[in-house]
């Protein structure tokens, strides 16, 4: 088996990205939206084994202040290997420089990302185009 690590989105197949996030499951998001907020990233892994696409990741970032860490999607056979582990090293060397690396965590994953380094935000805000289904997730408080 053969991994292969590829920066850039050139031959990207952005339908099986959209179908990785609906079976890892992050959530639903069309191979059009996918295409557009990677394109407006500054650095963008994508992970193939045997040109199957297994991983991802993105950082929006800024040169200097801040860069975050978003969207980082791990096949479900794959989990578990050090992939997720991988990917947000790479992103995290990428963003190295920037005063503040951050990132979203899906409720639940915030032990992963405590071991890699990353703590938790006391003064973080979010507003939701659905804010009421991220309250029910937890993703934000009802205060």
């Amino acid at each position: 088996m053969s991994e292969q690590w590829l920066f850039e989105q050139d031959s990207i197949d952005w339908q099986e990205l959209s179908t990785l996030y609906r079976i890892a499951p992050l959530g639903d998001k069309s191979a059009e939206h996918l295409r557009l907020v990677f394109g407006n990233s500054r650095f963008k892994c994508f992970v193939l084994e045997d040109g199957r696409l297994i991983g991802a990741g993105r950082a929006l970032a800024d040169g200097r202040d801040c860069s975050y860490l978003c969207d980082i999607v791990v096949h479900p056979q794959y989990q578990g290997r050090g992939l997720g582990k991988a990917l947000v090293a790479k992103l995290t060397e990428l963003s190295a420089g920037h005063r503040k690396i951050i990132l979203y965590a899906n409720p639940g994953k915030e032990g992963f990302y405590r071991k890699l380094g990353f703590r938790r935000m006391l003064t973080a805000m979010a507003k939701f185009d659905d804010q009421q289904r991220a309250i029910d997730t937890g993703l934000v408080a009802d205060e």
